[in-house]
């Protein structure tokens, strides 16, 4: 089905920007707008894949 398709596109780029947020943070001479949009990005990824989620748990 295309909606769980495109929930693990969302989840696997979650996760890859949950690892670049996490070296980024690391790094001495962190760009710190850079990571709050990066933060921003992640944030909204997350709600999209919560909705798509309860949309789901509906349906079945």
């Amino acid at each position: 089905m295309a909606i769980e398709q495109r929930l693990r596109e969302l989840d696997a780029r979650h996760r890859d920007l949950d690892l670049i947020i996490e070296n980024e943070s690391k790094s001495p001479s962190v760009d710190t707008t850079r990571l709050s949009a990066m933060k921003k990005q992640k944030l909204r990824l997350k709600e999209e894949i919560e909705t798509i989620r309860q949309a789901l748990s509906q349906h079945h």
